[in-house]
């Protein structure tokens, strides 16, 4: 019975004995030994004990036992850093940064953390970057803390708020204290608090808002909180509606791209082009096929493209008007059923050479990621610059018409054909140049539409429908109308999305245009001149 005592006291003991680390340092052996243990505040306290070491790497400690780097070697109870090789870890001496070589999953011991620990780890790290000299990398800090704000924090941020000469930074821990006083025990420090978050909209700020307005044993914190919730939602509110408006330009800044090269065809030569959403397609494979050609540079690639794009969806577009259109002038219906087959062979073409699949176009850096600008209102870059790229082609299109020799016989030619063929103007030839430009412009469209979209055979198909609607809600062959039209639609389209849908949204966009035609058959901005009047 006696062995049998001793033979179980040993066995309960073994894991203990398999538990210790020897670093040499009192302190940090059982700071680790406790980390390496069940007890979870045990191991808070012993973060803050090796937080409080003065070794240089303590930092690096921490971050590695938050994502799982760091780890013990048992036999040889020394703490390592690890990384793994194949079904093997490759073990380096994290005091000494001696190789160790390479053991097995089972030989190495991993710190368990929950997620109250990995919130004070991200606290601690958030700590150590208040001290950088780089704003940005202060202000990331503040927010890490912001995620898990306590009474603590006041002490941590009070000797550096004093010092922040960084506006937004400054800001961030002003709001962090607010936060961190919400939890006083001290109702007035409660009240004070809520008055000085109640125009954020940060996230953290509204979910201790709505925690002091439903369990604050103070009926007037309650209140209070409950009022600068509503003032918050308020400005949530707002901040949405721009958003919505920010997607409504972007999303008509596509349509005004994909319907002003129509807008010029349809309106100088009376041809119903079938095939426009096929150029625009042939545009977008343009910007692929470049970024192939370039692996790495999709910046430089996509700035390529805007030349190319035009020039091949330009050269097809005289190549159809020369080869079709041009003897169908006067018969509507017979261009509408041209083009169509021409857009069907085009699609065909494309699933021929390139593939039937869509495929991927990368976008550069500079288009990637967001504008922030508050919590809750950001920008994407890739549709800034599409609604910026659709202004510069409106303007440059617009000085074209207006300040070059093509432009006064493209509006000649709009005008009154008959007129201008009798004062030398050669009408076929301004009529090759026209569908070549809209063409050109369709293929300018697909380059801004390969970064929003997949670029694939029915590409085009999507956006023919639409084109037309913009064209002749904004006024057959007038740009301003077309600018309009587009951006117009493309707004009432995503404001009308939340409460109607997608699908319906674009239904009820539909039948607005056509009871508005009944209405001014000409559009918004009609076209002057004789030729209108026919």
């Amino acid at each position: 019975m006696k062995r049998l005592l001793i033979a179980l006291l040993l066995l309960f003991t073994l894991p203990a004995l398999g538990a210790k680390v020897e670093t040499g340092d009192p302190d940090l052996d059982r700071a680790f030994e406790a980390l390496l243990g069940s007890d979870f505040a045990a191991k808070q306290a012993a973060l803050q004990q090796l937080v409080a070491n003065e070794r240089p790497e303590r930092f690096q400690w921490v971050e590695g036992i938050l994502d799982g780097r760091l780890r013990v070697l048992k036999k040889e109870k020394r703490v390592v850093w690890v990384e793994k090789d194949g079904r093997q870890f490759k073990a380096t001496d994290a005091l000494t940064a001696q190789v160790l070589g390479e053991f097995k999953k089972r030989k190495l011991k991993k710190f368990r953390i929950n997620n109250s620990l990995r919130r004070t780890i991200r606290s601690i790290l958030a700590a150590r970057d208040l001290d950088s000299p780089d704003p940005r990398a202060r202000r990331k800090a503040v927010e890490a803390i912001l995620e898990n704000p306590s009474p603590d924090q006041i002490a941590l941020l009070q000797p550096r708020i004093e010092k922040e000469t960084d506006p937004a930074v400054l800001d961030a821990m002003q709001l962090v204290m607010a936060l961190a006083k919400l939890q006083s025990p001290d109702e007035p420090e409660r009240l004070k608090a809520i008055k000085g978050v109640s125009g954020s909209l940060e996230p953290a700020v509204r979910q201790a808002l709505v925690r002091l307005a439903e369990n604050d044993p103070s009926p007037s914190v309650q209140k209070s909180a409950a009022t600068a919730l509503r003032k918050i939602e308020d400005r949530v509110r707002v901040m949405g509606q721009i958003e919505t408006l920010f997607f409504g330009l972007s999303l008509g800044s596509v349509l005004v791209l994909a319907a002003i090269g129509l807008a010029i065809t349809f309106g100088v030569m009376g041809v119903i082009n079938m095939a426009h959403g096929e150029l625009i397609m042939l545009g977008a494979y343009t910007t692929y096929l470049i970024q192939q050609l370039m692996p790495g540079l999709p910046g430089v690639s996509l700035l390529l493209s805007i030349p190319a794009a035009f020039l091949v969806s330009g050269s097809v577009g005289i190549a159809i008007e020369r080869g079709i259109i041009r003897f169908l002038y006067g018969r509507p219906l017979e261009t509408l059923l041209a083009t169509f087959g021409v857009s069907l062979i085009l699609q065909q073409l494309v699933r021929t050479v390139i593939s039937p699949q869509n495929v991927p176009v990368s976008n550069p850096e500079f288009m990637s990621g967001q504008l922030f600008i508050n919590s809750a209102l950001s920008l994407t870059y890739n549709r800034l610059y599409i609604i910026l790229f659709c202004m510069l082609v409106f303007v440059g299109l617009f000085l074209v018409l207006k300040r070059t020799r093509l432009g006064l016989e493209v509006r000649a030619v709009a005008q009154n054909r008959g007129m201008a063929r009798a004062m030398g103007v050669r009408a076929a030839r301004v009529d090759a140049l026209t569908f070549g430009l809209g063409s050109g412009i369709a293929g300018v469209a697909g380059v801004a539409l390969s970064q929003l979209t997949n670029v694939g055979p029915n590409l085009g198909q999507q956006y023919i429908v639409d084109s037309f609607m913009v064209v002749v809600f904004g006024g057959v062959g007038n740009l301003w109308g077309t600018l309009v039209g587009g951006l117009g639609l493309g707004i009432a389209n995503k404001f009308m999305e939340p409460w109607a849908g997608a699908v319906m949204a674009k239904i009820l966009i539909l039948v607005f245009v056509i009871l508005f035609i009944q209405k001014r058959p000409r559009g918004l901005f009609p076209q002057k001149g004789r030729a209108a009047e026919d």
